[in-house]
């Protein structure tokens, strides 16, 4: 109780001598306040445009912002995160996007021009708004016009920049496919040459009804082989691009020890199986069976698991310690050794049953059966050519599309000139009233100290 009551007593000395002082003190206060208010009017005036922006995913695995965020070293975490805001908002801050706009401004001193890093701390605000595609560019600058251009500026260099590097590695999957559809058609010509000398030759046009039965049930094997003839070809194109970007030509699944993994073996043994089912429905039903259908979305499910678990392995296996941009690469040639390896295991099951059904063929005479093996093998390869033209094509749509990753919802606004962003002159004389309020205290507390001496 006594040293409360001692407490209270000096507490009230305290005040009694700052109300003694008020002249000093409230000179303190006001000047304080009154150094701040003309500092606010003092300093220049500043303005802020906001550009909206909604972004969306957009491209395949190793296309798109995948790509582009490993080419400018962010890590995207996966495929699925190839739209990814945040993944957008560092790339809007990248030299690429910022040096022409600081190129654009007046700067008294070039040695006082600031770097990207620089001028994107002091000049640019980008957002995310949490659980959305949206994103905010808020551009700071001397005049209205000055933060429009800035905010303007970050926008459309960010999406020229993405365009072109869309361009750019779409090209490049456009250009691996082109070599294979060469090749393809190159095969498919050959084949349907070999078919009409043949034909020619033996007088053979037409087998007759129970060999047409058969052959009809060796196109279906024909559509499924041709279609993981397609996959293997269009996963190795993928993977040639991954490779071409890292720079070398390793493997990163044996490197990661992808074709080991249990699990992985087990989904695609899986994919084979189901292929194989699939093709025992459709030889008996339509597409629009539901056992047909049914099949084919067990086996998109079990492409789907393939990916992810692959992904998930090669996170695991240390890939996430290297750069982001090789890890980013490395998953996507991984990915794409996978859907080649199951392609091709799809294959040799597929040519396996396709063989045993062909031993039917046995009691036809031998140029009616090489007949229909001609025709088989040039049916074949004009699939392989006819769908590796359809999957160029889709690419070619697709680098259209991924051009379009961003799209601005409003673009930037012209500030009003009467109505500045900063300086904020009352936050800025708060401040000073309360510096001053402070150094009151400070000065009282001295007072006292030497009233007690």
């Amino acid at each position: 109780m006594e040293n409360s009551q001692e407490e209270a007593i000096d507490l009230g000395r305290l005040m009694q001598i700052i109300y003694d002082r008020r002249k000093i003190v409230g000179g303190i206060v006001g000047g304080c306040t009154a150094l701040a208010l003309i500092v606010s009017l003092v300093l220049p005036k500043t303005y802020e445009s906001t550009t909206l922006v909604q972004t969306r995913s957009a491209g395949k695995d190793i296309g798109g912002a995948a790509a582009m965020a490993a080419a400018m070293g962010i890590s995207i975490g996966g495929s699925s995160s190839a739209g990814s805001p945040l993944n957008y908002i560092e790339l809007m801050k990248s030299r690429a996007v910022l040096e022409p706009v600081i190129d654009k401004l007046e700067w008294p001193d070039e040695k006082k021009k600031p770097d990207a890093k620089s001028f994107a701390k002091s000049a640019l605000k980008i957002e995310n708004t949490k659980q959305t595609n949206l994103i905010t560019v808020t551009a700071t600058g001397k005049t209205p016009e000055e933060a429009q251009m800035i905010s303007q500026g970050v926008v459309d260099n960010f999406l020229a920049m993405q365009t072109d590097m869309n361009k750019q590695t779409q090209s490049i999957l456009v250009k691996f496919l082109n070599e294979r559809i060469s090749d393809a058609k190159k095969d498919s010509d050959e084949a349907a040459t070999k078919l009409a000398v043949y034909s020619k030759e033996h007088n053979i046009y037409a087998p007759d009804e129970q060999a047409q039965l058969l052959m009809t049930k060796l196109d279906v094997y024909d559509k499924a082989i041709s279609d993981t003839i397609v996959e293997q070809k269009s996963a190795q194109a993928e993977y040639d691009v991954a490779t071409a970007k890292i720079g070398q030509q390793s493997s990163s699944a044996r490197a990661y020890n992808i074709s080991d993994n249990t699990v992985v073996q087990k989904i695609r043994s899986a994919i084979v199986e189901k292929r194989i089912e699939l093709v025992g429905y459709q030889q008996q039903f339509t597409d629009e069976h539901p056992s047909v259908v049914k099949a084919k979305e067990e086996l998109a499910n079990l492409n789907d698991q393939l990916v992810s678990e692959v992904n998930a392995a090669v996170g695991s296996s240390g890939a996430a310690s290297l750069s982001t941009t090789y890890a980013t690469l490395l998953s996507n040639q991984a990915v794409a050794e996978a859907k080649a390896s199951a392609a091709k295991a799809s294959e040799a099951a597929l040519r396996e049953k396709k063989s045993e059904k062909e031993t039917e063929m046995g009691d036809f005479p031998e140029a009616a059966m090489n007949f229909m093996q001609l025709k088989s093998d040039a049916k074949l390869k004009e699939e392989v050519y006819l769908n590796l033209v359809k999957e160029c094509e889709k690419d070619k749509i697709q680098e259209a599309m991924e051009s379009m990753d961003i799209q601005v919802i409003d673009p930037a606004n012209l500030p009003d000139e009467d109505r500045p962003s900063g300086p904020r002159k009352k936050l800025i004389t708060a401040i000073g009233f309360v510096i001053g309020c402070l150094i009151s205290f400070g000065y009282g507390l001295i007072c006292y100290k030497r009233e007690e001496a």
